[in-house]
């Protein structure tokens, strides 16, 4: 039987899911979380096999979420789920320890495909993905420049990039102004960029909103 909990702020995302996976055949549900502190409770307490989780969650990204349980579950295997398309996001979720990476446009059929690849010690990438990764391994750095950032500054820049405070910044993530305020000067230092302005401009040219 595979254990899997589903990780989504949206109701009828986690809903969906439960119904399209409660009906396969060695799936159970082990659980349906909105947040970071719900999901860290239940793979805590229960027997957990693989977690989908949303990528984009209120308080801690599923970025974060993601290196914490690898790092207290390494065992559990966890499928990002995103609304941005694959290659904006999937290296960087790889990188810090995904066993797959699934868009919500994605059907049914290739979700439960995932779950059984991931379960079974494989990693889940579709043939576009693959090809574009490879393509791109070594130029990552030179025509991506967000590359070079963090996780917590990436997310800071993607905040920034689309239109929210400093303030609104430390109280999505849960930290202070002046740390946000940090990761802002990391972020324009790494990048080359002088302002907010550039950073909004650079996001939404590269569809990072």
């Amino acid at each position: 039987m595979i254990n899997i909990l589903i990780v989504d702020d949206h109701a009828i995302v986690r809903e969906g899911l439960n119904t399209i996976l409660s009906l396969e055949l060695g799936f159970s549900i082990a659980g349906m979380a909105k947040n970071a502190s719900e999901a860290m409770k239940i793979i805590d307490s229960q027997k957990v096999d693989i977690v989908i989780l949303d990528i984009s969650l209120p308080g801690r990204s599923g970025l974060d979420i993601l290196k914490e349980v690898k790092k207290s579950h390494p065992r559990v295997r966890i499928i990002m789920l995103s609304i941005y398309p694959e290659d904006r996001f999937a290296m960087r979720a790889f990188k810090a320890g995904a066993s797959g990476y699934l868009t919500k446009e994605m059907a049914p059929e290739m979700i439960v495909d995932a779950i059984r690849k991931v379960y079974s010690g494989g990693k889940y990438i579709t043939s576009d993905l693959a090809e574009k990764m490879a393509d791109e391994l070594n130029e990552l750095i030179v025509s991506n420049p967000h590359e070079r950032l963090s996780d917590r500054e990436f997310d800071v820049m993607c905040l920034i990039g689309s239109g929210k405070s400093l303030v609104d910044i430390a109280e999505k993530m849960g930290i202070s102004d002046r740390t946000v305020s940090t990761y802002r000067t990391r972020i324009l230092k790494k990048m080359i960029l002088k302002n907010n302005t550039e950073i909004i401009h650079y996001v939404i040219d590269n569809g990072l909103s």
